[in-house]
């Protein structure tokens, strides 16, 4: 059911985020929306230009899709730095960093995706490279093996990852800046979607992009994949041009409501009226009937249901609350006990 969800943050071929990379913005200058990350960034790139050195090790952290690796990209830019970018599941040994690290010159940025990821020998092996720029290299095995003591030129380090938590406490402490990426505005996303309309040369009626910013569940690349897909059903169905009635059309034709839900979320939030009453329901029960997995449920579903107020994460489990019923249509009955139940207490 996830496959080819519009409404995901993830990425979902190499078109769309070859499309996503010609509407990212290039310095903090061109970025909208996460001020008080941005005013942040800006002061400490200011301040490291001054002093003529790299920045510290930064990581972003928060739900696919919000700008973790624009903001990488962003601070190689005004740092007027080379990067080099590469993933978690990508270094399985020490080996694989090894070859990124020798190469790097002073100040150049290294960009790490999904960093919790990492596994413990390759993140161990950058402890020292992160802290005292030097990493111990063993060559050979055995009865010749030796360690090589490798100076590495001052980089800078950056990391993104959706699951903070999963981050070990050592290497989540030698990061020396750290920003949590929000959901964005309605108002944010509009000038998000205004702006890649004019990179895209799209003519559309006033009104109609904040239609397209409120179903995308507050992340950049959710707001420019329905875009895209708006922009093909006008040229196809209309005459190019983004009008009210297109855009409606569209995302119904997309099963997608005027707050951004699909199917999935609505599956999720109608299995927990109907089958569990409302909850609470565990997440690896919820997960089991829809014939989900539980990450795909925890990383790119429930967070903007907790976040819009449709979901409630108690200790007991996850509950609807009576605001997403509302939206729905839908009313909580509560099974009563049989009889023989009942006479006992």
């Amino acid at each position: 059911m996830t496959i080819g969800r519009i409404i995901s943050g993830q990425p979902l071929s190499d078109q769309e985020e070859s499309f996503n990379q010609s509407l990212r913005p290039k310095l903090l200058s061109e970025c909208i929306g996460q001020h008080n990350v941005r005013e942040k960034l800006s002061i400490a790139i200011e301040a490291a230009k001054k002093r003529q050195e790299p920045l510290e090790h930064i990581l972003f952290y928060g739900p696919p899709g919000l700008g973790k690796t624009t903001l990488a990209n962003v601070v190689a830019n005004e740092m007027e730095a080379k990067v080099r970018c590469t993933s978690g599941p990508a270094l399985a040994k020490a080996g694989d960093i090894m070859g990124l690290l020798s190469n790097i010159n002073t100040g150049d940025v290294l960009f790490i995706d999904e960093i919790h990821r990492l596994s413990t020998p390759v993140e161990e092996f950058i402890y020292p490279a992160m802290e005292d720029f030097k990493v111990d290299y063993t060559v050979d095995s055995g009865l010749h093996a030796k360690t090589i003591n490798f100076p590495l030129k001052r980089f800078t380090l950056i990391g993104a990852t959706t699951r903070a938590g999963l981050l070990s406490a050592p290497l989540r402490s030698r990061f020396g800046m750290m920003y949590h990426l929000d959901f964005y505005t309605v108002d944010d996303l509009t000038q998000i979607v205004a702006r890649s309309a004019k990179m895209l040369n799209l003519q559309y009626e006033p009104g109609t992009l904040e239609l397209i910013a409120a179903c995308s569940r507050g992340t950049p690349r959710v707001a420019n994949r329905l875009l895209k897909r708006v922009r093909d059903y006008a040229q196809v169905k209309g005459s190019g041009v983004l009008s009210t009635k297109i855009v409606e059309s569209s995302l119904k034709m997309e099963r997608i409501d005027k707050l951004g839900l699909d199917e999935l979320d609505r599956a999720v939030l109608r299995a927990l009226v109907d089958v569990y009453e409302g909850g609470p329901a565990g997440i690896e029960a919820i997960a089991a009937t829809l014939g989900e997995e539980r990450d795909t449920l925890e990383d790119v579903v429930e967070p903007y249901l907790l976040q819009i107020g449709f979901l409630r994460r108690t200790k007991r489990g996850r509950e609807i609350t009576q605001q997403a019923c509302e939206h729905l249509g839908l009313k909580v009955q509560k099974k009563k006990p049989p009889d023989s139940e009942m006479e006992l207490f």
